[in-house]
């Protein structure tokens, strides 16, 4: 049996060193693939940002059909949750219900364990929305 010494400064320096998972060109970068939306009751829930078109198939989870325009600012036109097993069903829905209500961004939260679960986070989500002074008339989700 052998000995081996370690040093841990060596060992610091190298994980110090290292390059994160996730590089971004630059902090928006960051506001661009993420977005916190909080509920009713102050809980924040994290939606990974994708241009309408762009966005690719997608499981069972929560989204919101946003409106975002020029200088940036983000209007919710659509709160639901998906329910298809399947991924490609679940984006013709999103892609379908978007281009209807004119919405650019489709944000997913993918967090949420089981259905229901996914039907908690939705009525969270749109009670916040309510409560923030949003013009309830424009908002439409899932009814499953």
């Amino acid at each position: 049996m052998g000995a081996r010494v370690i040093q841990l400064a060596e060992i610091r320096a190298r994980r110090s060193a290292q390059t994160p998972v996730v590089a971004l060109d630059s902090p928006s970068e960051l506001n661009d693939r993420f977005h916190f939306w909080s509920g009713a009751s102050g809980r924040r829930y994290v939606h990974s940002v994708y241009d309408l078109l762009d966005c690719p198939e997608v499981p069972a989870a929560n989204f919101l059909l946003v409106r975002r325009d020029g200088s940036g600012r983000r209007s919710v036109l659509a709160i639901g949750h998906l329910t298809h097993d399947a991924g490609s069903l679940n984006l013709a829905e999103i892609r379908h219900r978007g281009a209807r209500l004119g919405a650019n961004e489709v944000h997913v939260h993918l967090l949420a364990p089981s259905a229901q679960q996914r039907r908690i986070v939705e009525l969270d989500l749109r009670a916040g929305q309510i409560d923030c002074g949003a013009n309830e008339e424009r908002f439409s989700g899932t009814r499953h």
